[in-house]
């Protein structure tokens, strides 16, 4: 799979928006059939930084992603409310879904 987390530091006049502001993009994204997760999170120290942990299925399936109408519609629509360009990790992983964090096991989960 293809395992990217990205950081997006947003307006600090849009921070509190940003769910809303990346909702469409977001439904989008998930609904393609490539597309394992897309998720969002806000950082509990910056306010105005979210973290965008999302994976697809192979190589086909993020070329389908950058090149889909809504990757195209979202270059243009969310930079505006972005105070710097978006910093990320991109990494092939040869797996298909989360592993369990075996140093932290719940007893009686297998």
């Amino acid at each position: 799979m293809i395992f990217i987390t990205a950081k997006f530091r947003v307006r600090p006049e849009h921070a509190d928006r940003w769910p809303e502001i990346a909702a469409d993009f977001t439904r989008a994204t998930r609904a393609e059939p490539g597309c394992l997760w897309f998720d969002w999170s806000r950082s509990v120290d910056e306010p105005t930084e979210y973290v965008l942990v999302e994976a697809f299925r192979d190589d086909a399936a993020g070329a389908a992603h950058v090149q889909s109408a809504h990757f195209k519609a979202a270059q243009q629509t969310l930079p505006p409310h972005l105070a710097e360009t978006p910093r990320i990790v991109n990494a092939n992983v040869p797996q298909d879904d989360w592993s369990l964090l075996g140093e932290m096991a719940v007893p009686g989960q297998e």
